[in-house]
């Protein structure tokens, strides 16, 4: 190696958002956001489709389509990880904030 510095990186901009899913609920919601900033939402469907529930509230809150959501960590647990791409952090916040019920 040359031992030049560089830096790598995807190129991909966006925003990652802690959820923490209460399944099972009379509506798709965003509740609240944790102390940690967590985002606590309340999904309706409990059966296998509970991510696809995720991903099309968090598109209708945020605006964007579904394919620019993405759950990263936690597919199967209440705890996930979603990656936001093409949206600045500063926006998903204003959004996520404003959709709060």
């Amino acid at each position: 190696m040359s031992g030049k510095d560089f830096r790598l990186h995807n190129g991909v901009k966006g925003a990652a958002l802690g959820i923490r899913v209460i399944p099972r609920a009379r509506r798709d919601e965003i509740v609240e956001v944790l102390h940690d900033g967590t985002v606590k939402v309340r999904l309706s469907d409990s059966g296998g489709g509970l991510n696809e529930s995720l991903k099309s509230l968090l598109a209708g809150v945020l605006g964007i389509s579904v394919d620019k959501i993405d759950i990263v960590a936690g597919k199967s647990k209440r705890d996930k990880l979603v990656s936001i791409l093409d949206m600045a952090p500063a926006s998903v916040n204003k959004k996520i904030i404003s959709n709060l019920t």
